[in-house]
């Protein structure tokens, strides 16, 4: 019987679901901020959970104790928020629905958006710092090293040399041509240095050694190129019921993709081939990276 990748992603997906819950101020009652309740509604929107669940499983690959991954893994969440909060914004994509639901600066305003998202970056740092606290526990933190280890990793990847960087290239090639390097060098930016970063993480927390590391980072730097090809795929031919947002929009705003640029047909194959490369670097280990070969495969094939 082959791994059951459903169940495991809806187990992860609660259990993820409810550390976000806990980890931020509940939203509720008449003296709640109004950030927070604009915090807690794009966090708690639901979504893949993706980049958690690789933090989780890379730590679960190599033997490690996921409990001491699912904070860091609720952090990344929070910062990838964040930028889909501000990616949404009038200034960038200017997109109204995301999730199925109304975009954050839609929802309450663009002010409260832009703090909103401001906001769940800074405390996704206390989180990885291990100073956030809840009324039900604590959550337990890895060694201080560790902590430091991750918030190092994790700024890179969300800051100016990774995901700012690769937005801002984004913006700027907006009706310019472009090159398959180029589009790949800043995809390896906007999207690929935080899903490296998650499994970066969780490696890290789960005592991987530096070959853990260097073999899952190349796995997560492919898995990350075929995950934005398949994005590029579902935004020209993608149902947006089932994405929760409007297809087309990359065409609206003449961004270069992956299918503008080589087709669709070409795209699928390359992200395939993302997807094969990915899966050799987890060759030399047992049935706990199964998750994560399952995850490869699902990020070519999913239609959301």
């Amino acid at each position: 019987m082959g791994f059951d990748l459903k169940t495991y992603l809806e187990r992860q997906r609660v259990r993820i679901e409810e550390a976000l819950d806990r980890l931020l101020p509940t939203g509720e009652g008449e003296n709640t901020s109004r950030v927070v309740q604009a915090m807690r509604y794009s966090l708690m929107a639901g979504g893949k959970r993706l980049r958690p669940i690789l933090c989780i499983a890379s730590c679960e690959a190599i033997g490690g104790d996921s409990e001491l991954a699912l904070p860091i893994g609720c952090a990344i969440e929070m910062i990838h928020t964040y930028s889909l909060i501000h990616d949404d914004l009038p200034a960038m994509d200017n997109d109204a629905l995301r999730r199925g639901i109304p975009t954050c600066h839609v929802a309450f305003d663009e002010a409260t958006a832009i703090l909103a998202g401001d906001a769940l970056l800074t405390h996704a740092f206390a989180v990885l710092a291990g100073s956030v606290t809840t009324d039900v526990d604590v959550f337990p933190p890895p060694s201080p090293s560790l902590c430091l280890q991750a918030i190092a990793i994790v700024s890179e990847a969300a800051g100016f040399p990774g995901m700012i960087e690769g937005q801002m290239q984004d913006m700027l090639q907006e009706g310019q041509p472009t090159t398959l390097e180029a589009l790949e060098r800043m995809h390896r930016l906007k999207t690929g240095a935080m899903i490296e970063a998650s499994v970066a993480c969780g490696v890290l927390i789960g005592g991987g050694s530096r070959a853990d590391m260097d073999r899952f980072r190349h796995y997560a730097r492919h898995i990350g190129l075929a995950f934005q090809i398949q994005d590029d795929i579902l935004n020209v031919e993608g149902d947006p019921k089932i994405m929760g947002k409007a297809a087309g929009t990359d065409r609206l705003h003449r961004k270069t993709t992956y299918p503008s640029l080589i087709g669709v047909d070409a795209a699928r194959v390359l992200a395939v081939a993302h997807r094969d490369e990915a899966l050799t670097a987890l060759s030399p280990y047992d049935v706990k990276a199964d998750p994560l070969r399952a995850l490869a495969d699902y990020i070519v094939h999913r239609n959301r």
